[in-house]
């Protein structure tokens, strides 16, 4: 790196590599997941060197793109460096995953080299037909910005990709060939800034008085949180709004976490049909409902039972929809502070329906010897998270975590749009890295946990020590509920689960249990989480909470038609 700053010019000289970890660093990226390959060694050597970022290798570019996803949604933005082709459609359903959840990930592919692409000559991770632009095809449908770096755009297209991805918070990729890292270009002084622009003075204006005058005329408005509300940052103000308006706030299941559920106009979790209790007629009922980000899909409505009221105001990140009117231009912070100012104080409302909890259970009407069910199993995990936990869900019999309040300042972390088994335990290694000091906990069953496995070794590796609940039901439980009940598609092989930190990482201490009763899950909850604690809990393959399994019969429903195979008898897991 050449830092000698040319004589009244705001640039200098600088490799492009180097510019890019720079430009990563100063976007508060401090870990780089991935794999090395040949094609982006030069770049990673560069991040030996300078010691800009940490390098995080991981098992699979698969399980690099979860653990991007996992640190950007603990940290604002995540990356991984992956090699071209092979790296790269490896990561492919991970950005995705970025995409469909509104995760801010930078995906990096050390590709082919510039001359090779210049003079066509033929490179192996390719398609071996002379086109070297597939890649950049295959990711236009799930990032926001695509690139291939070269020596002539590298200090306009690096700026380009990263700011994207934070304002948009979605995923970007940039190819950047194995031959050019090391050339020097002229890039900017100043460090990249992170802000919005700001928003059209008049459309700002207009929304904050059509969105306050809907607001203060209601007599029972009412707030609807999506993701998005966390992506953004808009927590705080909609925490402001509901206490000044008086207004219950229902979340859907993909925003769990985002909102305090200690919180006093906190109702619960929206879901059409599935919602819980007095949750559907306050969301479905109101006067005036404010949805932040709402994108329904059959797991976030009830399998497309959700109503939303006539005239309900969608507000995203930069666009507002009042009645007919479409405000562009417009920043959704700007107009939540707007609206907070705008509206009146009101001192009182009518009853807000409380959210059922059900009672603890008393140690003393538990029945340690009594072989261990997923109602006691939930139950019991209900009862030991604490404040600040960060929590994951996986696909499967975890989605119960759902339905569980959750102490205050918890974070959860899913791929509930997306839906990709095993995403969870990669993103369990992003958000350890992001913020190792905080009690992490992974809830996931044996199905989900053997697509990605291998990852705990990275995890031991670090030396990090997240409490691992695994369910071992011998395969797909949610499976069962749509179909095959009792057909051996629906199974996995069997693997000494509470064995596998020793076998990762030799000579690990985890803490390691294996759980057949409820006085089991007990004595293993009580252990002291100063290592990783790994619980195993054996139950029943047709074992499952009811609320999983009657959306597993709907979803059957949805996906077969009157026609399907989930009509015969016993093809399907039932609730009871």
């Amino acid at each position: 790196m050449d830092t000698q700053q040319k004589t009244g010019s705001l640039t200098l000289r600088m490799t492009i590599g180097d510019f890019l970890l720079r430009r990563l660093e100063e976007a508060g990226i401090r870990h780089l997941f991935g794999v090395p390959g040949d094609y982006n060694l030069t770049l990673l050597q560069q991040l030996h060197d300078s010691g800009a970022l940490e390098w995080i290798g991981t098992t699979g570019e698969l399980t690099s793109s979860y653990a991007a996803d996992g640190y950007a949604r603990l940290n604002g933005l995540g990356a991984l460096l992956v090699t071209n082709g092979v790296g790269a459609l490896s990561a492919l359903n991970g950005v995705a995953g970025a995409y469909a959840e509104h995760v801010p990930v930078i995906c990096i592919c050390g590709s082919i080299p510039l001359r090779s692409i210049d003079r066509g000559l033929g490179m192996h991770h390719t398609m071996a037909d002379g086109n070297f632009d597939h890649f950049l095809r295959a990711f236009a449908p799930v990032t926001a910005a695509q690139t291939r770096i070269t020596p002539r755009n590298a200090a306009i297209e690096i700026d380009r990709l990263i700011l994207t991805a934070w304002r948009e918070r979605l995923p970007v990729y940039m190819e950047l060939p194995s031959d050019i890292a090391y050339l020097e270009i002229e890039v900017p002084v100043a460090a990249l800034a992170f802000a919005d622009e700001p928003s059209d003075p008049e459309r700002l204006r207009s929304c904050i008085a059509a969105l306050a005058q809907r607001l203060s005329a209601a007599t029972t408005p009412a707030i609807l949180v999506d993701a998005d509300a966390s992506r953004f940052g808009v927590v705080p103000e909609l925490v402001e709004l509901a206490r000044k308006i008086m207004a219950p706030v229902a979340v859907i299941n993909a925003a769990k976490g985002v909102f305090d559920e200690t919180f006093t106009h906190y109702v619960g979790i929206y879901n059409g049909k599935g919602s819980e209790p007095g949750v559907r007629e306050t969301i479905e009922s109101s006067g005036c409902l404010l949805a932040i980000g709402y994108r329904p899909i059959g797991v976030t409505t009830g399998d497309f039972t959700a109503t939303l009221p006539i005239g309900t105001i969608h507000a995203r990140g930069y666009a507002v929809d009042v009645g007919e009117e479409n405000y562009q231009a417009v920043t959704l912070k700007e107009v939540l502070r707007g609206v907070i100012d705008a509206v009146p104080q009101v001192s009182n409302s009518a009853a807000r329906p409380a959210r059922a909890v059900a009672a603890a259970v008393p140690d003393t009407a538990i029945d340690v010897s009594a072989t261990l069910t997923q109602a006691a199993y939930w139950q019991a995990v209900e009862a030991w998270l604490r404040p600040g936990d960060v929590l994951y869900v996986d696909n499967g019999t975890s989605f119960s975590l759902l339905g569980l309040k959750l102490p205050p300042n918890c974070s959860f972390i899913g791929s509930i749009n997306w839906g990709s088994i095993g995403y969870s335990v990669g993103a369990l290694l992003g958000a350890l890295t992001a913020a190792p000091h905080r009690r992490h906990v992974l809830l996931i069953g044996d199905g989900s946990f053997q697509v990605t496995a291998q990852e705990l070794s990275t995890i031991l590796r670090h030396g990090h020590k997240p409490a691992i609940l695994l369910i071992n039901n011998g395969g797909y439980t949610i499976e069962r509920g749509y179909l095959g009940k009792t057909e051996p598609y629906n199974d996995i092989a069997n693997w000494a689960y509470a064995d596998l930190p020793k076998v990762l990482h030799p000579g690990d201490t985890a803490r390691s249990f294996v759980v057949k009763t409820c006085g089991d899950l007990r004595n293993a909850l009580s252990a002291p989480n100063d290592k990783l604690l790994f619980v195993e809990s054996i139950m029943d393959p047709c074992d499952a909470p009811a609320a999983i399994t009657r959306s597993s019969n709907l979803g059957a429903e949805l996906d077969y038609g009157p026609r399907g195979p989930q009509h015969r008898a016993n093809l399907q897991l039932r609730p009871d």
